[in-house]
């Protein structure tokens, strides 16, 4: 495997560093490997710019910044803007449809876009728009297991929101099982 560095980005509120903490424990307790995470967030609780960072590896992380995502999330318009330009040569993008518009990316990038928000909308809570991209990102990457994410969610989520947490895991993971096979 390497190391691979993730970004994931959004707006406050939006859970964007809850699930970069759910995909590093997911690596580091659950599957066994090394893992960092970090995170950075705008002066605005709410609204404001923010992202977190994970890099998993097999081997200890030395230095616990990017370098060179391989892999960006991305929940809201401004954060695109800010990172997609960042992105090298067989990156993959993985966008919002519904918050994001895709316009002039550069070089060799790898773009799969899923309506997060509509399918949390669904199950009647927009505030899970989150744990829909991450049993997407489950769905279409091989970063980590997906018993190890449900079991970091099942971990990392307020009490009595479990189930409609993994209901939000298994929507997303669906609809990217169905674009990767």
């Amino acid at each position: 495997m390497g190391r691979t560095e993730i970004r994931l980005t959004g707006f406050g509120g939006q859970g964007i560093v809850l699930s970069g903490y759910i995909i590093g424990t997911a690596a580091a307790i659950h599957d066994k490997k090394e893992a960092t995470f970090t995170q950075s967030y705008g002066p605005e609780s709410r609204g404001g710019a923010c992202s977190a960072q994970v890099i998993i590896s097999d081997e200890p992380v030395h230095y616990p910044h990017l370098i060179a995502p391989s892999i960006l999330v991305v929940m809201s318009q401004e954060a695109y803007y800010k990172y997609a330009p960042t992105l090298s040569d067989g990156a993959l993008l993985i966008v919002d449809e519904d918050l994001v518009e895709i316009d002039d990316l550069v070089g060799d990038v790898k773009l799969l876009s899923v309506p997060a928000t509509r399918l949390a909308e669904e199950l009647g809570r927009k505030i899970v728009a989150n744990i829909v991209m991450l049993g997407f990102f489950a769905a279409v990457t091989d970063v980590v297991s997906v018993e190890a994410m449900r079991e970091a969610i099942l971990s990392s989520v307020p009490k009595g929101t479990e189930e409609l947490n993994l209901r939000a895991f298994e929507k997303g993971y669906e609809y990217g099982s169905g674009i990767r096979d």
